[in-house]
């Protein structure tokens, strides 16, 4: 029963049970049949349910477990299991002992909403400015400090305070000891509480340590790689006594060091326990065997890991194919077109298709071209990027310039960032507005001409706001769309509130940002090449409005292409995943690339796209990409060239081919002929003249039928040259970006034939 479905490797490791294991489940290797069959191996030797603690992440992965279990013992037996998150295990223990720590048994658990309420209303209480100590980031210094086991009676000694001194913001010390004297008061613990009383409560109480010990005979920790050191505790206090643990791990898929967790608890699993007996799985039974072969290539390059052999024995399949792009327009391009042509060639489903990228702001280009080539898609675990709530305050404040009288963007930007008016004074507004027929502005800007009840405090922030409004209306028609975006963004303070938070969130939410910046960059850049001059931010949210449109079709097939973050897609499986950015300083991450430590998790990161392949793996790269509002010039990731070539295909283009890079010998002047802009060799402005043009300085003619290389839609034949009031346009096809019509005088490309 307990064999005839497994490995050899999946048997002893389900088999052993005199002792601590630990279990490296590599990419695919069963790793949840393998804990599946443990549960039900040990309630087959005798075990009481309850005398079983199986511990996971996610309240998904708790319940397959246990459906799973269900099917292979009496489904009483299965429901009995103490089996679940981490939280939901410990809010139960804390939940009977709650008055050890000071609590009913009760108490209310907060919500991060909740969280946020209360520690707005500290800051108001202590006097303190909400945009020095930003409420999102207050809670995260918190978290933290509760992750790494300091209470708040110990936060003023720990190495947290010297950071929030750096950071200037001294009273977090004050304001930890003081939400946690609220909660307490409210008989309330927040998320992080459940595992940090827990762990005092085993610490301080002894007795009721052991009473736990002795209930729990054996502990079973899924993904054990993801404990931080609160977790970390807690298991090693409750295993202490029987040794009896088992935990299930790869430490090549250690990627959330961002959210607290700690790679060191599974490579020193062994040293915490020197009894512990060492299982691998290594036979990988998603993949194909190049699929298999390249990733483990590219992991065996990170120093810090336990040493394994993961293989597959499913067909050779094709190698991991390179896709170069002249730019991120053209990667956009070439990952949809290659989606189509699978589809059609092997007759998939949209369901098999996954693009995975490092940073959500990515994600905007390829929503775009796969709209425009009607291919249905999903943000899995997000929103489509023009409804994120970022860039939709972004363009609230556009919307506002552009038209004073949308009440729904007054109301959205009117106190975002935080100015003082809150939701009272915009009910009077609104009350006011619809007395005398008129907008929420025209009232805002007449205070006392409409007799606002509002006191002078509120009424002088209005007039602040108003005036602001005023201000960037009238800048409108002095600047580029993208500087006066910009001007916005800097007037409006959103930019600088973003950056003192200092969050993950805060810093996602400006890369969103740098993204929208960087449309209407390229939105400009666009226009002016195709001959439409004098474009205008009106434009370009009339565009933006016919997309948000196509996002809340509701009429979509449910079949979909599947959008999301690498870290997003974890634990997951698709036929057919497109990895996009292989950049330097986008993927790794610039965060990452001085620090061994970081460029490492970047690495484990790309292990993880890769191995979420079944069939087929694309890793794309663009040669130039908008970021920061500039077009930048990129070098090919280091990652790819990790990767031993023998399980990869480049394209024969000689254009866009690239050697594999050795990183220990880099060759500047490699590096540097895609780092720079190369403009005077590379690309040309070319003079007005139709039907042949000559360039003084190399002497190369343009006419039709010549190829040429563009610097963002790639290899294209310029089919036709006309002589037009506005200048000389070229008609050209693109081999991936389609036919465009380009003003010459503007067009910047190199001539290839």
């Amino acid at each position: 029963m307990f064999t005839e479905d497994l490995n050899q490797p999946q048997c002893e490791a389900v088999m052993y049970n005199e002792g601590p294991s630990l279990i490296i489940a590599g990419a695919g290797s069963g790793k949840t049949r393998v804990l599946t069959y443990k549960v039900a191996y040990l309630l087959h030797l005798g075990l009481a349910p309850h005398q079983i603690l199986a511990l996971t992440f996610t309240n998904k992965a708790a319940r397959e477990m246990r459906e799973r279990i269900a099917l292979m013992v009496d489904a009483e037996q299965a429901k009995r299991l103490a089996m679940g998150t981490f939280h939901s295990v410990f809010a139960r223990i804390l939940r009977t002992e709650a008055n050890l720590v000071g609590l009913k048994s009760d108490y209310t658990i907060y919500d991060t909403a909740d969280s946020k309420n209360l520690i707005k209303s500290i800051l108001k209480e202590m006097s303190l400015d909400e945009k020095i100590y930003k409420v999102n980031l207050i809670l995260s210094r918190i978290s933290s400090a509760k992750n790494n086991f300091i209470a708040a009676n110990l936060y003023a000694g720990s190495e947290h305070v010297k950071q929030d001194f750096l950071m200037q913001i001294p009273r977090v010390k004050d304001i930890y000891s003081t939400y946690v004297q609220r909660c307490m008061s409210a008989n309330a613990v927040d998320f992080d509480d459940i595992l940090l009383l827990t762990t005092q409560l085993f610490k301080e109480h002894p007795e009721v340590l052991e009473k736990y010990q002795n209930r729990f005979q054996f502990i079973l920790v899924d993904e054990y790689q993801d404990t931080n050191l609160v977790q970390f505790i807690l298991i090693k206090s409750l295993a202490e006594k029987n040794h009896k643990i088992c935990v299930v791990g790869d430490d090549a898929q250690s990627i959330y060091a961002f959210r607290g967790a700690n790679i060191e608890n599974i490579l020193k699993f062994t040293k915490n326990y020197p009894e512990a007996k060492l299982f691998k799985l290594e036979r990988n039974y998603r993949s194909s065997r190049n699929i298999v072969a390249a990733a483990g290539s590219l992991i065996a390059k990170n120093r810090r890991q336990i040493p394994k052999n993961i293989f597959s024995e499913k067909e050779e399949g094709d190698k991991i194919k390179i896709l170069p792009a002249y730019s991120d327009v053209e990667e956009a391009l070439i990952v949809s077109n290659k989606i189509s042509d699978l589809k059609n060639k092997f007759g998939c489903d949209w369901n098999d298709f996954a693009v995975l990228y490092r940073t959500n702001s990515q994600s905007r280009l390829i929503e775009d071209t796969l709209r425009k080539r009607n291919i249905p898609y999903v943000i899995y675990g997000g929103l489509s990027f023009y409804q994120r709530k970022e860039v939709k305050d972004v363009l609230a404040y556009i919307r506002l310039i552009l038209n004073t009288d949308d009440e729904e963007a007054f109301k959205r930007v009117v106190n975002y960032p935080i100015r003082g008016i809150g939701d009272t004074t915009i009910l009077k507004l609104s009350s006011t507005a619809n007395l005398h027929h008129v907008s929420l502005f025209e009232v805002a800007s007449n205070v006392l001409n409409y007799a606002l009840p509002v006191n002078a405090g509120t009424a002088a922030k209005l007039k602040s706001f108003v005036n602001l409004i005023n201000e960037l209306k009238s800048l409108e028609s002095t600047m580029s769309l993208y500087e006066f975006a910009r001007e916005i963004l800097l007037r409006s303070n959103i930019l600088q509130t973003l950056n003192e938070e200092n969050t993950a969130e805060s810093e996602s939410a400006r890369e969103n940002i740098e993204e929208l910046l960087n449309s209407i960059h390229l939105f400009e850049d666009m226009s002016r090449e195709e001959g439409r001059d004098g474009v205008k931010l009106s434009d370009f949210m009339a565009e933006v409005a016919l997309l948000t449109d196509m996002d809340l079709d509701k009429n979509v097939e449910t079949s979909r292409v599947t959008l999301m973050t690498i870290h997003s897609a974890k634990g997951l499986e698709f036929k057919n995943v497109f990895v996009t950015g292989l950049e330097e300083s986008l993927f790794p991450s610039i965060h990452a690339m001085e620090n061994d430590t970081e460029l490492e998790e970047e690495r484990r990161l790309l292990y993880v796209a890769i191995t979420r392949s079944e069939e087929h793996c694309f890793l794309s790269y663009a040669k130039s990409r908008y970021r920061n509002g500039s077009l930048q010039y990129p070098s090919r990731s280091r990652f790819i060239d990790d990767i031993d070539p023998r399980y990869l295909e480049f394209p024969t283009d000689k254009n866009m081919s690239q050697k594999p890079i050795d990183f220990s010998k880099r060759d500047e002047s490699f590096f540097n002929s895609f780092s720079k802009p190369q403009l005077p060799k590379r690309l040309v402005p070319i003079s007005n003249n139709p039907k042949q043009i000559t360039n003084n300085n190399t002497n190369l003619s343009v006419k039709e039928g010549m190829r040429i290389e563009h610097e963002r839609f790639g290899i294209g034949t310029i089919n036709r040259i006309d002589d037009t009031p506005d200048g000389t346009r070229i008609y050209v096809d693109f081999e991936t970006s389609g036919s465009r019509v380009l003003l010459l005088k503007f067009t910047k490309f190199k001539i290839l034939s």
